[in-house]
């Protein structure tokens, strides 16, 4: 089986930054930089919490990039190899703070009641309510909860429900199964749910209260 076989498709535009640099442009790796380095900022935050340690992140993401994009032979996309490094990154960067990874209790993980024992229906964080600021303030309340999940469920969490890769390529940029992606989801999602609850009941609940 030849090499060219082993590809998958690319985007256009990073089939034509890969062509580019293959054919020896040398600006090839620069606009390769500008293009995600906006985005890899942006996950950094959301993985590291600080502007500083995002920055950093981003820097060494595009010098392993430069390192080894000679040998990046499109076995999967681009973008999903840039995002492994991305996530390699962050994993090293709070180990070399030897933080101590904690796991999520049982309670935290309970599906949350409301004041009469049921659980609240909060709605989806990726659908749009029809209220934008609600949605708004939804957003803000959920990014607070995000910073503090425990990395390794963040990190699947931002990459897949946030940054939009698969469960499968998930599972492939950070060498787990797609078993052990999908468990960490759930209990991502599940902590989140209960971080939501209280601002959610505060701002809807009650709703058929006092009408009888």
């Amino acid at each position: 089986m030849t090499d060219t076989a082993k590809q998958v498709p690319q985007e256009p535009e990073d089939q034509i930054l890969l062509d580019r640099y293959r054919n020896g442009d040398n600006d090839a790796v620069g606009d390769l930089a500008a293009r995600y380095a906006s985005r890899l900022y942006n996950f950094g935050m959301r993985m590291c919490g600080n502007p500083e340690d995002a920055q950093d992140m981003v820097q060494d993401t595009f010098l392993n990039v430069v390192r080894y994009l000679k040998g990046f032979r499109g076995e999967t996309k681009l973008r999903n190899w840039i995002y492994r490094l991305a996530s390699t990154a962050c994993i090293r960067k709070r180990r070399g703070k030897n933080r101590p990874e904690r796991e999520l209790s049982l309670e935290e993980l309970r599906p949350p009641h409301d004041h009469d024992g049921a659980t609240p229906d909060i709605p989806d964080w990726s659908t749009c309510p029809a209220d934008s600021l609600v949605n708004g303030e939804l957003r803000e309340h959920l990014k607070a909860a995000v910073g503090q999940l425990p990395s390794k469920y963040r990190l699947v969490f931002n990459l897949r429900d946030l940054e939009g890769f698969s469960t499968n390529e998930t599972a492939e940029m950070l060498d787990l199964s797609v078993q052990s992606v999908k468990t960490r989801l759930h209990r991502a999602r599940a902590f989140l749910r209960n971080e939501l609850a209280e601002y959610y009941n505060e701002h809807h609940g009650g709703n058929g209260g006092g009408r009888e």
